[in-house]
């Protein structure tokens, strides 16, 4: 099998890092955080703002990078 840089195929690790929204388990994936921990701390406001399309639930680009400046920001 030919190397995607070769082929100029992407991975799937670029197609997630291109998309424009992030499951919940690919955004857990991206942050290094578990899903139950996403669920648990959810209610109380720590986690990201969240959308439906249809019966998928997702996490906006911008709305992952505004959760990781304010996480970043409630450390300093």
């Amino acid at each position: 099998m030919t190397r995607p840089e070769i082929t100029g195929r992407k991975t799937s690790q670029d197609a997630i890092d291109d998309a424009d929204a992030f499951s919940i388990t690919e955004f857990c994936r991206r942050n290094r955080i578990s899903v139950q921990l996403f669920y648990k701390l959810q209610p109380q406001g720590l986690m990201p703002a969240t959308f439906r399309l249809g019966a998928r639930v997702l996490i906006s680009k911008e709305s992952a990078k505004r959760w990781r400046a304010e996480r970043e920001a409630a450390v300093q």
